[in-house]
């Protein structure tokens, strides 16, 4: 895969797309870019207003959909409106930011990253089994590798909350969790990707989230090692559309120590690489979120 970029990705025409999140940043980017290539994508966003001035820079065949990670009333009601997927692009999500509760009771970070994700991924099953050859690409992040589950206490309720390995956490079982859909689906491929260190939405408003001057100083120098959006949104465009993309695994940039670049395996670390550790996420996330996904 050796320098893939967006001219690699095969023609998308009759293909259709749901990417969460898509309203900003690597999000809008992959919306852009698939529906440039003839999908039809469907443009899942917390902000229908905010979705609708999105979609007016996507050229293409595109729609927005009310979707609410932290809601999962409101991702069943979306689910819902879904008849037939090729792609689901796990992309939305917050990142370091204060304690707080989904409408759920889930601590956000937790409940949005990986529960909403996980929700919506199961309830779209049946939509996406109409689809030869469909896939969910989920997003995680480089910092999966300072991420450990707390099984006993995944919504910080009993231990010192810390926005920093709450993210990793999160970001963890983001992979996890695709590994396991991977080996428990035979008929969906499940992929996970990340971005690298590139400047959205999520690192401009984490400074901002906690008014502190080391992390803006911290996304100064991000900036530094940082990669466009275009770059950022690579991995999961790969994982969504290469036809050598391979269920299981996980593609990231190739260089700097995975920081920026062209699509490549990703490295995991031994956390995430536990099915032991995947398998008991799947069934904790079944017991938090009350939805038993139909598998064959």
């Amino acid at each position: 895969m050796s320098r893939w970029t967006e001219a690699d990705i095969p023609d998308q025409t009759g293909r259709t797309v749901l990417v969460t999140g898509a309203n900003s940043g690597l999000g809008l980017r992959t919306a852009q870019v698939l529906a440039g290539k003839g999908a039809h994508v469907i443009m899942g966003c917390r902000s229908v207003q905010r979705g609708q001035a999105a979609r007016r820079e996507v050229n293409g065949s595109a729609e927005v959909l009310e979707l609410d990670l932290a809601d999962l009333s409101s991702v069943r009601a979306a689910a819902e409106k879904v008849e037939s997927l090729d792609v689901l692009i796990n992309n939305a999500g917050i990142m370091a930011v204060p304690y707080g509760k989904t409408a759920d009771g889930f601590e956000r970070q937790f409940g949005t990253n990986h529960l909403g994700h996980a929700a919506l991924t199961w309830l779209l099953l049946p939509a996406l089994r109409q689809r030869p050859g469909a896939r969910v690409v989920t997003v995680a992040s480089l910092a999966h590798q300072y991420g450990r589950m707390d099984f006993d206490d995944p919504n910080w309720e009993h231990r010192p909350y810390g926005y920093r390995s709450s993210y990793g956490q999160s970001k963890l079982a983001n992979i996890l969790f695709a590994r396991e859909l991977e080996r428990r689906s035979s008929d969906v491929t499940s992929i996970a990707a990340h971005p690298g260190v590139t400047v959205t939405d999520l690192t401009n408003n984490m400074a901002s989230a906690h008014n502190s001057v080391l992390l803006r100083l911290g996304g100064r120098i991000s900036h530094l090692f940082s990669q466009s959006v275009e770059m950022g949104a690579l991995p999961q465009l790969y994982a969504a559309t290469s036809p050598d993309a391979r269920g299981g695994q996980y593609y990231g940039p190739d260089s700097f120590n995975g920081m920026r670049g062209y699509p490549a395996v990703a490295r995991m670390t031994a956390a995430a690489r536990d099915d032991l550790a995947a398998n008991r996420l799947w069934e904790l996330t079944i017991k938090l979120t009350g939805i038993t996904p139909d598998l064959p």
